[in-house]
């Protein structure tokens, strides 16, 4: 990992936004607007309408014939989010590609600044930074960049196997077009956990960047987002992680001794976090069966979690009796830890 100094673009890269699009044709305005508005960049902006049901497709049409930049694909038929984002990204021409889902928004010049840290690193293939998640309306952005990071691909691939999990939420990804073909575009097979794959691929044969200080994206919350409704549970997302990751062992990397020697690591941290959230739902007497299915999932993803304190611990927490001092404890120092894991990514972003 190395720190840098942030530097101007000195030429005009193109950018392709692809806006994926179901039923949110009343917030399509805001996210079309929020990405063209970038300065010393050229973009172009494609809306993919997954045939959605409402006026969406109008919408984006309108949009369209406003502003040259603007291009739009309707789906005759639903074809499901996986099918529509690949659609999109595989018109996208521009040296830089970013998906957008229409209900996000990105701050102004947040794609200038990722592709400036892009255009100084020519071996980065995926930028990020902090995405801040917002209801009603985004918080203004401070556009002061304090520094870049650059990751080697591995040195970002390791640290996400220790954690078990993804560092990034989706909106405020950047990639090189480059970067982004070489992964075969998004997997049907891994429908809540694409995103995840595809920044796992990346690390695999490129380096990471992170701008770090100011928001990235806004990331909206509502009761229609897609991780609330169809694919909702801490369980079904370990699930979702831990296939991805044998998918990276597997597949996508299987000749490259480093990433395999990743695997126990993340196997490791994913029976850790199921065995945290068996304790957190423990403490709720009629949650109890999806306490063992916690358990049970973490038995399998690594037997050898029986001989760790963190198993003797959910032991007790599930057997309730006379521990309730301790594990009152045990809640407030994982409180304390959560925080401070939040103060380190929003800082640094791993």
């Amino acid at each position: 990992m190395r720190f840098h100094r942030p530097a101007p673009i000195t030429s005009r890269p193109r950018v392709s936004v692809v806006i994926p699009c179901y039923r949110y044709g009343h917030y399509l305005p805001g996210a079309v607007a929020s990405a063209l508005d970038q300065d010393m960049l050229d973009v172009d902006v494609l809306v993919v309408d997954d045939a959605s049901p409402d006026d969406s497709a109008l919408v984006a049409r309108e949009l369209a014939a406003r502003d040259p930049r603007v291009d739009v694909l309707v789906h005759e038929q639903n074809a499901g989010h996986i099918q529509t984002y690949n659609d999109g990204l595989a018109k996208a021409s521009g040296d830089y590609v970013v998906l957008l889902s229409a209900d996000d928004l990105l701050p102004p010049n947040s794609l200038t600044r990722a592709v400036a840290l892009m255009e100084a690193h020519p071996r980065v293939g995926l930028v990020y930074g902090f995405a801040r998640s917002f209801t009603d309306a985004p918080e203004p952005v401070d556009d002061v960049t304090r520094s870049w990071t650059v990751w080697q691909g591995h040195d970002w691939l390791s640290r996400s196997a220790r954690a078990g999990r993804c560092f990034l939420s989706s909106p405020e990804a950047v990639m090189r077009r480059e970067a982004l073909f070489e992964t075969d575009l998004y997997d049907p097979r891994l429908p809540h956990s694409g995103d995840f794959d595809m920044w796992l691929r990346t690390a695999a044969r490129w380096d990471v960047g992170r701008v770090n200080g100011p928001i990235q994206a806004h990331y909206r919350v509502h009761d229609a987002n897609m991780h609330l409704t169809t694919y909702a549970g801490w369980l079904t997302d370990l699930e979702a992680r831990r296939l991805t990751f044998d998918i990276l062992f597997d597949e996508r990397a299987p000749g490259d001794p480093r990433v395999a020697a990743l695997r126990p690591t993340a196997k490791r941290a994913l029976a850790r976090e199921a065995l945290r959230r068996a304790r957190h739902v423990a403490r709720d007497e009629a949650a109890m069966d999806v306490a063992d299915d916690y358990v049970r999932f973490a038995l399998e993803t690594w037997p050898s979690i029986t001989g760790s304190s963190a198993w003797h611990a959910t032991r007790v927490s599930l057997a309730g009796g006379n521990h309730r001092r301790a594990g009152t404890v045990r809640r407030q120092a994982s409180r304390v830890r959560d925080h401070l894991v939040w103060r380190r990514e929003r800082r640094w972003g791993v």
